[in-house]
């Protein structure tokens, strides 16, 4: 587990401010979700108020890895990965938190905390839970070990059972502002003018960050073509397959599938007509679909590159038709 990130994050203040009136409070709930897109500085939230819970006062805290703060999040994808991780090398990361992975928290659940009286389990993101994973998880929520607290890092706080985020507290972690993007990317080392990449990111400081980093200026260019303009002769899809790469590897690819849904999400809010709006909604969530399906098969990046853009290029068609 690494350590919280010294970063500021401004937009995070209505969340300490709630957290640690609840700290000070006769009985702290012992469920939390962290809500909010992705980007916005939760998992690190999470570290750091997790360290100010279970400090104790007169009792030493390491500065590393705590025994009693344990992550949950992606374990390795199989058996391979498994024997690659216990050798100490690379290993492929599974697209879920499984069920196994919450039977062993509750094992260590069995004992109490080592260093003081308090113990915080940290899952994250709690939404590519699998459901066994959430049910399982479920009865530790119900019935939680006594000074034990759990931090949910949540995307999509939807796709949790509903009987888990009744019986959770939400702390809900707001978009940043433009101005608070720009200075943040300055202080990343991001020099020159972002504002392409703060309007895609749409708040988010970890997409702001990507799109700096992996250049995705071209890329936004040619994705906003394709849904203006289609692509009558293959041409569009074709430049876009070479601008994103002959190998692009799963963080650029990653990057591309979240830039291309907070555009087309972008021109659905502001465009007037319902025929181009509710084609730029069927693009968003076959995208969506896509983008979840992507890492787990394994597609020619060639020809997934023209799935996506035929799939932009569907917004311009509905718009011939309505204006042609």
């Amino acid at each position: 587990m690494s350590e919280p990130s010294v970063f500021t994050w401004p937009n995070h203040q209505d969340a300490w401010h709630q957290w640690r009136s609840a700290m000070t409070s006769a009985r702290m709930h012992h469920g939390w979700i962290l809500a909010g897109k992705k980007g916005l500085g939760k998992q690190d939230f999470a570290l750091a108020a997790a360290r100010e819970l279970v400090a104790q006062e007169g009792v030493a805290q390491p500065q590393g890895e705590h025994p009693d703060i344990l992550t949950v999040t992606y374990g390795p994808k199989d058996k391979k990965a498994i024997a690659a991780q216990e050798a100490g090398k690379p290993f492929e990361l599974a697209r879920s938190i499984r069920i196994a992975q919450i039977r062993e928290m509750q094992r260590r659940l069995t004992v109490r905390p080592t260093l003081g009286s308090r113990r915080v389990v940290i899952i994250s993101p709690a939404d590519d839970m699998e459901r066994a994973t959430s049910n399982a998880l479920l009865k530790s929520l119900e019935e939680p070990p006594e000074g034990t607290y759990f931090l949910l890092v949540t995307h999509s706080p939807s796709r949790l059972l509903p009987t888990i985020r009744s019986r959770c507290r939400v702390l809900r972690f707001p978009g940043l502002t433009d101005a608070e993007l720009r200075e943040m990317l300055q202080n990343a080392g991001q020099e020159g003018d972002h504002s392409a990449a703060i309007e895609a990111a749409e708040g988010s400081f970890g997409a702001a960050l990507q799109f700096a980093q992996q250049d995705l200026q071209p890329v936004a260019n040619q994705i906003t073509r394709l849904l203006v303009d289609g692509d009558r002769d293959l041409g569009g899809r074709t430049a876009l397959a070479k601008i994103i790469g002959p190998r692009p590897d799963k963080d650029r690819m990653a990057a591309m599938f979240e830039l291309a849904l907070s555009i087309v999400a972008q021109r659905a809010r502001a465009s007037d007509d319902s025929r181009e709006r509710a084609a730029l909604i069927d693009v968003y969530t076959e995208l969506s679909t896509l983008a979840a399906q992507a890492p787990a098969y394994n597609f020619d990046n060639g020809l997934l590159c023209l799935e996506i853009g035929t799939l932009l290029c569907r917004p311009s068609e509905a718009s011939e038709h309505a204006h042609g």
